[in-house]
């Protein structure tokens, strides 16, 4: 039977509930490694995935862990540095010694104070800035019960706790799923703010003429990303170096924006459709008011890669979401992302005649290459039954991201740095966080257009120095879509 947490450890957690409950991102990774622990049970974790929303996970996660142990406070921050929440990591374990140091502290004054009491002699005290010759000179004072109270007082604010350790100081307890997580995890890369919320009164100015987009979770997030390929089966293609950092990246913006992501990593041809279709009748779209869908790998126009070699063609994916395919999700807004090559083009760029002799982007690398109509149905149903029903087109409702126009070869030597990831998800990643609280998701594309087409190749000496890249998207949206980020409408 496991016993309670360490006081100081309860305390501590106590302490940063505020924050943790905003800026906690509980998440399967996370839960899964507490499970990994037993620190959590498997009901435990079901219990803490049921909630609705972001903050009621962490709630419940906050509530249980002060009851799982003397081990679960120390788990707890290995979770956070395994999903990167190395900040939140910092805060509890700092106010953890923070409490330890003022208890030492406490507990010496006390030991100091029965000591004098219990003795035949008065408790004295002399100047601490003094020399001991010059101490012994003066003449001792008693201290009073009250100058008793404030010393201790002066000296828990005098006190100061240690550094706190770095991040290498504390090895996460398992390796990541591929050795390059290694390398691309690391000092280099960003630092995420965190999503910026949407205001009610700005929720309530836009909600009725764009897509409805109020369920908690805002819908279902799927994530395949291949980074290592079969080199017997698939021998042109390269290692992605730097997409786990991807993968890591859009997991952690979908999962503040609410969504449930799923994350699968270096599928087959066979496998990608295979989890497409699964994700795609999962029953849980009927009561969502959106979905996600990020495709990483090499490609071709209008293909992705298995690990296997084989091609997904993306015409296919489109067509298991469409209206006739996924009836769950019809009228709904379905966001696709794809971070791949497509064809066999690379952008040299083109020198601008009107602008200035060198590029003055800060953007260049320099380091290595709804429901509308959900009424009319009941209506209709109870009206008159001769009225023919609404049609609908095969494919509507969709917006699709693409990392490089069509025709063109993305550099991955150049346009993926191994260490932050790919430029399109970089920029995908800071338009979503910065921007998605009061901006709905078209312009936010124009935006990671803007920012990509700003940014340039640094590899001097090869042929891919000052290469270029173009984002675009395809749009058959009916109404702007707002993702209304940390807002839950009261009705």
């Amino acid at each position: 039977m496991l016993c309670g947490m360490l006081e100081r450890d309860k305390q501590s957690l106590r302490k940063c509930s505020l924050v943790l409950s905003k800026q906690l991102v509980v998440d399967e990774l996370l839960i899964q490694s507490l499970q990994a622990d037993n620190i959590l049970t498997e009901n435990m974790a079901e219990t803490i995935m049921a909630e609705q929303t972001s903050q009621k996970r962490s709630w419940r996660l906050l509530l249980l862990l002060p009851k799982r142990g003397p081990r679960a406070f120390s788990s707890f921050c290995s979770a956070l540095r395994e999903t990167e929440q190395q900040h939140l990591c910092d805060l509890i374990t700092q106010s953890s010694e923070e409490d330890d140091n003022e208890t030492l502290v406490d507990t010496s004054l006390e030991e100091v104070s029965e000591a004098s009491s219990t003795s035949s002699f008065p408790a004295w005290s002399s100047d601490s800035n003094k020399t001991e010759s010059e101490s012994s000179s003066r003449e001792l004072t008693p201290i009073r019960d009250k100058d008793r109270s404030k010393e201790r007082q002066r000296t828990k604010r005098t006190v100061r706790s240690p550094p706190h350790p770095t991040q290498e100081e504390f090895p996460a307890k398992r390796a990541r799923t591929h050795e390059s997580m290694e390398f691309s995890l690391d000092a280099d890369s960003p630092i995420n703010p965190p999503v910026l919320p949407c205001t009610p009164d700005f929720y309530l100015s836009r909600c009725q003429q764009s897509y409805r987009m109020k369920s908690a979770p805002r819908g279902l997030a799927l994530v395949i990303s291949n980074v290592t390929f079969d080199s017997g089966a698939a021998p042109d293609l390269d290692p992605r170096k730097g997409g786990e950092v991807d993968d890591e990246v859009l997991r952690k913006v979908f999962t503040e924006l609410d969504y449930l992501v799923s994350v699968r990593r270096d599928l087959t041809a066979q496998d990608m459709r295979t989890c497409i279709e699964t994700f795609c009748r999962q029953s849980e779209h009927r009561t969502m008011d959106s979905c996600v869908v990020c495709l990483l790998s090499h490609g071709v126009e209008g293909a992705i890669y298995g690990t296997d070699g084989q091609l997904l063609q993306l015409d296919w994916v489109f067509e298991a979401f469409d209206n006739a395919h996924c009836p769950l999700l019809q009228n709904k807004p379905k966001m696709f992302f794809i971070q791949a090559c497509r064809g066999d083009e690379m952008d040299c760029g083109v020198e601008q005649i009107d602008g200035p002799a060198r590029t003055l982007s800060p953007s260049c690398e320099q380091r290595d290459a709804g429901r509308e109509g959900e009424g009319d149905a009941d209506t209709t149903q109870s009206g008159d039954l001769r009225r023919p029903r609404i049609k609908l087109p095969q494919r509507s409702d969709m917006i699709c991201g693409f990392a490089s126009l069509k025709g063109q070869k993305i550099c991955t030597a150049a346009m993926r740095n191994t260490k932050r990831g790919s430029w399109f998800i970089q920029e995908l990643n800071s338009a979503l966080r910065l921007c998605a609280r009061d901006t709905h998701l078209a312009d936010i594309l124009v935006q990671v257009n803007r920012r990509i087409k700003e940014r340039e190749g640094y590899a001097p000496g090869t042929a891919h120095h000052r290469c270029k890249e173009m984002s675009e998207f395809t749009s058959s949206l009916c109404k702007d879509l707002f993702l209304f980020p940390k807002y839950q409408p009261q009705y």
